[in-house]
């Protein structure tokens, strides 16, 4: 009895807040830290939903976290399943839920090991959700504070259908590849593995996207595919409008010409060729490239031109690499743990020659990486798990490459 009149009391002071306050945003922020206090819980969010680009914003957090300047794709995490369904969850320290892994909070330090996520629910439609995780001493929730969560939840959608609350992610892009339930399937002793399990993805011009995930997750199986080094089992392959899923040898030919530049963990220059043969080589073979000396000028290796990969750095090798691939004026560059082999300096300077190419010419950039650091520079994070995408985030402000530190 006594708990059920807490409670009573933590729902007056929330109907409260969310009345009296005129703004609306304090209102929910302030209504959430309520909750919080409460419940005595490590960490809130309010995810609000863009419908028109199916994109939750994190709208409202409180906790050891900054979330301020991402989103998330309607993907397989948890906020992303309450907010498709309109069901509540629960996690508690004996029934764990891998939908909860991976998400914005588990990336920003959070691991979510009991928590709730319901849904915001305005009677027409669903809005968003409202998580609440850990509580501080280490219980579980009760069903009694998912019920509460779900009063303030309902309180919460009615006064953002009653103010008008409208959230946007930003300016839409166009998209450049788009994938539809790719699979991809291996021989494997007598029968098959299947490493992408239906991936659902596009791909912007313009934009640095960054795939992470663990080894074996289908990172390098993904990129081969949309690069054309493979073939998808089953799906649909879109690039620009035109359909890649079953390309004849001409046409993948063709669309590896047009269309792609790579950049590997190991440089694949040319030991009998300098850097600027190695450029002029690739320069041979494409349509419109652009000159050899350019792309070395534009990694900043114009003084080291002449000289051999072999009497040039690690850096220096990858930069000219990098001249490489964009000598051809492709529309998507893939780079595949470009960094890996390269100390913090040599990195960011490397990372750096990534971050001007996408400003400076409008370059898709899409990049596989171990490391989560790099990942705060990208326009958007996907994070593979199990063959699937399981969530995608974007970063509204993302930071400088000299910004970055591991």
């Amino acid at each position: 009895m006594q708990k059920k009149n807490k409670y009573s009391a933590v729902l007056q002071e929330l109907f409260e807040e969310l009345l009296e306050e005129e703004n609306l945003e304090a209102a929910l922020a302030g209504s959430l830290d309520i909750l919080a206090k409460a419940l005595k819980s490590e960490a809130g969010v309010i995810w609000l939903l863009d419908k028109e680009q199916s994109r939750l914003m994190p709208m409202f957090h409180i906790g050891a976290i900054d979330l301020s300047n991402f989103s998330v794709e309607l993907g397989n995490t948890v906020e992303s399943f309450v907010t498709k369904t309109g069901e509540s969850i629960l996690m508690s320290t004996d029934a764990q839920d891998d939908r909860w892994t991976g998400t914005l909070l588990d990336e920003n330090g959070i691991k979510v090991t009991t928590g709730v996520c319901v849904p915001l629910n305005n009677l027409h439609e669903v809005v968003g959700c409202l998580q609440i995780v850990n509580k501080k001493d280490g219980s579980d929730y009760s069903e009694d504070e998912m019920k509460l969560c779900q009063r303030l939840a309902a309180m919460t959608a009615l006064t953002i259908e009653e103010k008008g609350l409208k959230v946007s992610a930003g300016e839409k892009k166009e998209v450049l590849i788009s994938l539809r339930g790719v699979t991809k399937e291996f021989p494997s002793g007598d029968g098959k593995i299947q490493v992408l399990k239906g991936i659902d993805l596009d791909i912007y011009k313009g934009e640095f996207l960054v795939i992470l995930g663990e080894s074996g997750c289908g990172k390098s199986t993904l990129v081969n595919i949309i690069g054309g080094m493979d073939n998808l089992t089953d799906g649909t392959l879109l690039v620009d409008g035109k359909d890649y899923s079953h390309p004849t040898d001409r046409q993948l030919t063709e669309y590896r010409r047009e269309y792609m530049g790579f950049v590997f963990q190991s440089y694949n220059l040319m030991p009998n060729l300098t850097a600027q043969e190695n450029v002029q080589f690739i320069a041979d073979i494409a349509q419109e490239p652009m000159s050899a000396e350019e792309a070395i000028e534009k990694v900043g290796l114009s003084e080291r031109a002449g000289n051999y990969p072999a009497a040039l750095s690690g850096g220096q090798q990858q930069r000219v690499s990098i001249a490489r691939a964009i000598v051809k004026r492709p529309k998507i560059i893939f780079a595949d743990e470009p960094t890996a082999a390269l100390d913090y300096q040599t990195s960011i300077e490397v990372l750096s020659v990534f971050e001007e190419i996408v400003k400076s010419r409008g370059t898709t950039v899409v990049m596989i990486t171990h490391n989560p650091e790099i990942a705060k520079m990208a326009n958007r994070v996907v994070k593979l798990k199990g063959g699937l995408v399981h969530s995608v985030k974007l970063n509204l402000q993302p930071v400088d490459a000299t910004d970055l530190v591991w």
